[in-house]
């Protein structure tokens, strides 16, 4: 099974440029999806004018589908308040967009899951827009528009410093007490997490700590724990 250390170095590249705020809430997102068991990767952060005119321009001007209505400068990703995410697999290549995917077997679609966390931590999913819904896009834009980020306005440092103050785990922030050690009888298995009283694990590390064998099969789409008699 992937370490936490691994997944997040799965994304370290793409958070580079982004506001620091935002930087700090995506590494969150990640480590608790992790700890749920859906263990997520950052496909898109920081993008320059240029990059998003050429996004633009796919399925317009040049081949391919169309994937984005912003023009450069009309993106939250322009500005670093903004991310895009895929699930990441157990072999810690591959990636997926599949929205009714339950790899963690919890009944729940992974997706939402990872969309649910990120709505507690603060951001906006832009599956929730009404008219072209973007399901891997997040963002976090300090109540600011657009047109006010064209014009230059910016998240204010203290804007900035609060958001890093609650994450961080002052004044009843988000991190406070959250993070647990998994130990069976005195030996530490995996770290954990406590999400309104429900302490969450990677399945897959506790088996593991315990002598199962964890297979995936990308085909059936099924995880198997087994456990070998000693």
């Amino acid at each position: 099974m992937l370490t936490l250390d691994q997944v997040q170095d799965k994304s370290e590249a793409r958070l580079k440029g982004l506001n620091p705020a935002l930087m700090a809430y995506t590494k969150e997102l990640i480590q608790q999806c992790y700890f749920k068991d859906v263990p997520i990767i950052i496909t898109q952060g920081l993008r320059t004018i240029a990059e998003q005119n050429a996004l633009y321009a796919q399925g317009r001007s040049k081949p391919g589908p169309i994937v984005t209505y912003a023009r450069g400068g009309t993106s939250y990703h322009n500005y670093g308040l903004a991310v895009d995410f895929a699930l990441l697999l157990p072999d810690g290549n591959t990636v997926s967009w599949n929205m009714s995917r339950d790899l963690d077997q919890d009944r729940k679609a992974d997706w939402q899951e990872v969309v649910t966390v990120a709505k507690q931590l603060g951001f906006e999913w832009g599956g929730d827009w009404t008219s072209f819904k973007d399901n891997s896009h997040l963002q976090i834009t300090f109540g600011l528009t657009i047109n006010l980020l064209r014009t230059g306005k910016r998240p204010t440092a203290q804007q900035v410093q609060d958001l890093l103050t609650r994450i961080s785990g002052g004044d009843n922030g988000l991190n406070k007490d959250a993070k647990v050690t998994i130990t069976i009888n005195g030996q530490k298995l995996t770290e954990g997490f406590i999400d309104s009283g429900t302490t969450y694990a990677p399945i897959r590390a506790i088996a593991q700590a315990l002598g199962a064998t964890v297979t995936f099969d990308p085909g059936s789409k099924t995880v198997d724990i087994i456990f070998l008699n000693k």
